[in-house]
Parts: structure tokens; C-alpha cells; sequence
């Protein structure tokens, strides 16, 4: 019974978010630094969850496969690569390392 408790809880949470969402002036969603927060905070949230899903397992650091097939899509967005390519760089290199390492 306490997951439906803790669904019924996030879902009126989600709600109340975005209810909270709605009742913000206008105005105050125009200021530059809002905008500019608004614009920078997905893609700090993004590296922060890429980052986190690339180095660790559990509770601990890991460098394994995954780093260097992020390293070797950075190399191909460095390199101006179609996302296809960066895409397809990462899953080359992951399984490369993978096949390799055993």
C-alpha cells in the first residue's frame, strides 16, 4: 500500500509544480537572468546526468567502456561530426573496449 501512497504523493506534487508554474507573473519570467537560467540550466542538467551515468556504479567510480565511448563522441562533436556519426563513434568505441576488456 505505501507505493500508491508515494505515487499518489509525487502525482499531487507534479500538480502543485506545476500549478506553482502557472502563477508566476509574466513579468518576472522576461527578466535576462531568468531567461539566461533558463536557457543554461538543461544543458548543466544533462552534462550532470551524463557525467553521473558514465562514472559511476553504485556507490562508487568506475572507469570503464563507457568513458571512452563518451570520450570518443566528444571527439566527434569536436570534430563538427552529424549526430548520427557521434552516436555511431560512441557505440563503436564502447563495444570496441568492451570486446577488448572482456
Amino acid at each position: 500500500m505505501s507505493v500508491w501512497i508515494a505515487i499518489g504523493a509525487t502525482a499531487v506534487g507534479c500538480y502543485l509544480v506545476k500549478l506553482l508554474g502557472l502563477l508566476v507573473p509574466a513579468g518576472a519570467l522576461e527578466r535576462p537572468l531568468v531567461k539566461r537560467l533558463a536557457a543554461l540550466l538543461p544543458v548543466a542538467l544533462l552534462a550532470a546526468l551524463t557525467a553521473q551515468q558514465t562514472f559511476s556504479t553504485g556507490q562508487y567510480l568506475a572507469l570503464d567502456a563507457r568513458g571512452a565511448g563518451l570520450a570518443a563522441a566528444a571527439l566527434a562533436l569536436v570534430l563538427r561530426a552529424p549526430f548520427l556519426v557521434v552516436v555511431g563513434a560512441a557505440v563503436v568505441v564502447t563495444a570496441g573496449v568492451r570486446a577488448i576488456s572482456g
